[in-house]
């Protein structure tokens, strides 16, 4: 516990949240072009993990919002499939179906989303359940209760065995491993960074912003400070952590938000859906629909 608190305090920073506004609004109204933005609307299509996590969703719903993201565009040569879908762990295998001869990843929430509150013995038979239904991306929950107490040990103890299932389990391939900080919950931009930090050394691949479950969302502060605290990480380790925007972002502007945020601070390497996700239910239809707007017009 000592040696975790004594490695979190040497990441410790204060934000000053209107300097911060300041610097995301003057990397965000750059002025693009109609052909930067389409193809920043193509990529975005790229990074998007196609999501419904719904307690009506059926395997119905789910075959045809996998079809979408296998073939978001029909009739446009060479334009990109969606990176992922997402979905709750009953429907991994339904999905893993209907993108098969896809390069279309299938990823479940998992650990008792979008609380958390289950005791860790069931949270990692979920994840190993779901690796064995075919998912090879988990999307996990961190203790916002533990992390809100102080106990970094343990949010950091329960990714890490978190992560270990997902590399170890039998007969299938390392799933990616998402850590959603539900930065809505953790009350500050100091506590987002500090859960960032966790997650990364706790072995996350990518650290995600939110469930999408409750009011507080994704914001561009709280992408800013979890870049930043990638950025860090990799300067320290050498390791590139991917990030995930997800909940509330609805609009082709939005996704261009974030993109250009990332760019940013990350550099053009981050711009990889290796590396960048929106997790997003309703996002692509505008993205289609801005596309086909500027493609009238070019």
């Amino acid at each position: 516990m000592k040696k975790l608190t004594r490695l979190l305090n040497i990441y410790l920073k204060d934000y000053n949240e209107s300097e911060l506004n300041e610097k995301i609004n003057s990397i965000i109204s750059k002025n693009l072009t109609g052909e930067e933005k389409l193809e920043a609307i193509k990529f975005a299509v790229s990074a998007i993990d196609l999501t419904t996590l719904e307690g009506s969703d059926t395997k119905e719903k789910v075959a045809s919002m996998c079809k979408k993201a296998v073939t978001p565009l029909v009739g446009e040569k060479n334009f990109p499939h969606c990176a992922a879908v997402c979905v709750y762990p009953v429907f991994v295998k339904t999905a893993k179906k209907a993108v098969k001869g896809s390069k279309v990843n299938v990823a479940s929430v998992a650990t008792a989303f979008p609380s958390g509150q289950f005791p860790l013995k069931l949270k990692l038979a979920d994840v190993k359940y779901c690796i064995e239904e075919g998912a090879n991306e988990i999307d996990m929950v961190i203790s916002r209760g533990e992390f809100l107490s102080g106990n970094y040990e343990y949010v950091f103890d329960e990714i890490k065995k978190t992560k270990k299932v997902c590399i170890t389990t039998k007969k299938k391939k390392h799933a990616h491993l998402k850590v959603i900080l539900e930065t809505g919950e953790l009350g500050s931009l100091e506590n987002v960074r500090k859960a960032s930090f966790i997650a990364m050394f706790a072995g996350a691949d990518f650290i995600k912003t939110s469930t999408g479950k409750i009011s507080v969302a994704a914001t561009l502060p709280v992408a800013y400070v979890m870049c930043e605290a990638i950025n860090e990480f990799y300067e320290i380790t050498g390791i590139k952590i991917g990030f995930k925007a997800a909940g509330g972002i609805r609009t082709a502007k939005d996704a261009i938000e974030y993109i250009l945020l990332v760019k940013e601070i990350l550099g053009e390497e981050w711009l990889t859906p290796d590396l960048f996700r929106i997790g997003a239910s309703s996002l692509l239809n505008d993205l289609l629909k801005e596309y086909n707007s500027l493609n009238s017009k070019s």
